[in-house]
């Protein structure tokens, strides 16, 4: 008898189930400017001296109206808005737990599995793969994906993965792969991102970038699956080296003899830069990943795109699409949960795909610091 085919043993993935995690707090354009500015205010008056020589610059106020032309964000969830809102302050204030309990990115994870398990019929142990995959872990190790995997109940085994804002459609890839080849059967990929942590509220060209959510997406075999489903009908990723988004916190930082400097730690980019070189790297991949399966513009119902910036997302649309988007087929969530890093595009897919009908196609893309860039093409099953 005549061996199998590779393509007769490949096995089709699709997405049954996906969730996001909401954290209970939010903080509007205007609370989060009330604290930035009564911050600048008392960094001015103790600066005054050397701010009046000008030996120092002094610190600009923010407005609302600033945020929203720049970005088009109008809120952010985090997991605490007190220590964020306080001048004295301005970082969030999270305890540290006992190793004993649950992290918080793994409590976080087990709220958006659950839905997305929930959705596609599914239980713990019916998954025997866990990729945790977001743009800052709690810890090194052991891996936040392993504790998770653990809380589930799951089989098999499990990962973390960061790449940045692009950790969510690599793993969707990795997961995909590993469920067309047959060596796993069920994948959860778990993106929860504390972004509140690594974001420098005190700094006004970014403090507003930021909020806090955890999604997670179930991939199984197609011909499995329970209930409606997305079939996953091919992943493309790339990379190309950037500094232009950084942060450089990590365990090597206190060799540096320079503990008392934060900043570098935090969130950083040359946001000029990015928009230039960033916005034709991500249309010229989804069009050429687009073209190589075959799919025309003209094809998609939907886009749902990294939620960083809507002018940003409002320009790639335009280039796939060839035209400006229409209401709907471009959905932003970025106005309520802010940038999310991995998991923006997952929130627009999870919160704007149930209207759609078999055999409507989308895609998903999220893309960020590396320069990195991964996109998903879906078609309703």
């Amino acid at each position: 008898m005549l061996a199998a085919t590779q393509e007769e043993t490949m096995f089709r993935p699709a997405i049954t189930g996906h969730g996001v995690f909401t954290p209970s707090e939010s903080i509007t354009n205007d609370e989060l400017v009330a604290a930035f500015n009564a911050y600048a205010d008392m960094w001015n008056e103790r600066h005054a001296e050397d701010i009046a020589s000008g030996e120092v610059q002094a610190m600009d106020r923010s407005t609302s109206d600033f945020i929203f032309s720049a970005s088009g964000i109008e809120r952010r969830y985090v997991l605490d808005k007190s220590g964020v809102l306080d001048p004295e302050r301005m970082f969030p204030h999270l305890p540290a737990r006992p190793d004993e309990a649950p992290s918080i990115m793994a409590e976080m994870a087990v709220d958006a599995c659950g839905k997305a398990l929930d959705m596609a019929g599914r239980a713990g142990a019916d998954v025997d793969l866990v990729i945790c995959a977001a743009s800052n872990h709690e810890r090194a190790y052991p891996a936040i994906a392993i504790e998770i995997q653990q809380l589930l109940g799951a089989q098999g085994f499990a990962f973390d993965m960061n790449v940045a804002c692009s950790s969510a459609t690599f793993g969707m890839q990795a997961a995909a792969d590993m469920i067309r080849s047959g060596s796993v059967r069920r994948a959860l990929v778990v993106n929860p991102e504390i972004c509140s942590g690594h974001l420098e509220w005190r700094d006004r060209d970014c403090h507003f970038i930021f909020g806090d959510v955890c999604t997670a997406v179930l991939i199984e075999n197609a011909e499995e699956a329970q209930g409606a489903r997305f079939d996953i009908v091919s992943t493309r990723c790339a990379t190309q080296f950037s500094n232009n988004i950084r942060n450089n916190n990590g365990f090597l930082r206190r060799t540096h003899d320079q503990m008392e400097d934060r900043r570098d730690m935090q969130f950083m980019q040359n946001g000029r830069k990015v928009f230039k070189e960033v916005l034709p790297m991500v249309s010229a991949h989804i069009l050429g990943h687009m073209q190589a399966e075959g799919w025309e513009a003209d094809d998609l119902k939907r886009l749902w795109l990294h939620q960083a910036n809507k002018t940003m997302n409002d320009f790639i649309g335009k280039k796939v699409l060839g035209r400006p988007p229409e209401e709907g087929e471009q959905p932003n969530i970025l106005q309520d949960y802010a940038n999310t890093s991995s998991a923006g595009s997952i929130i627009a897919f999870s919160k704007n795909s149930g209207d759609l009908s078999p055999g409507d196609r989308g895609v998903i893309c999220s893309f960020g610091a590396g320069y990195s860039v991964g996109s998903v093409l879906v078609e309703r099953g």
